[in-house]
């Protein structure tokens, strides 16, 4: 198998395993979208590229650690909402 390939030349078979997801940009802001496609092979790694139409204008791979520190980042930005008395608590430690 050579590696420039993302299919074996000889027999077909996929020669890197990976999940990919495309979401859209928001209509009220901008055009375009941004796939992401987490490689689960080594090197493991996400490739977040950024398109408008059928081009993709950028991309940057992140490492795994990086990975989740953007994941953890998302997730604590989204909205507040109410906490009961325990959880606020537990945050706090």
């Amino acid at each position: 198998m050579q590696d420039e390939f993302r299919f074996c030349p000889h027999c077909g078979k996929a020669q890197r395993a990976k999940i990919v997801e495309y979401f859209r940009g928001h209509p009220d802001v901008g055009d375009g979208g941004l796939r992401v496609s987490v490689y689960l092979d080594e090197p493991r790694h996400a490739r977040l590229s950024v398109w408008r139409g059928e081009e993709a204008q950028a991309a940057i791979s992140l490492d795994p650690q990086e990975t989740s520190r953007l994941g953890r980042f998302l997730l604590a930005a989204k909205a507040p909402r109410a906490r009961s008395r325990v959880s606020r608590v537990l945050l706090r430690r």
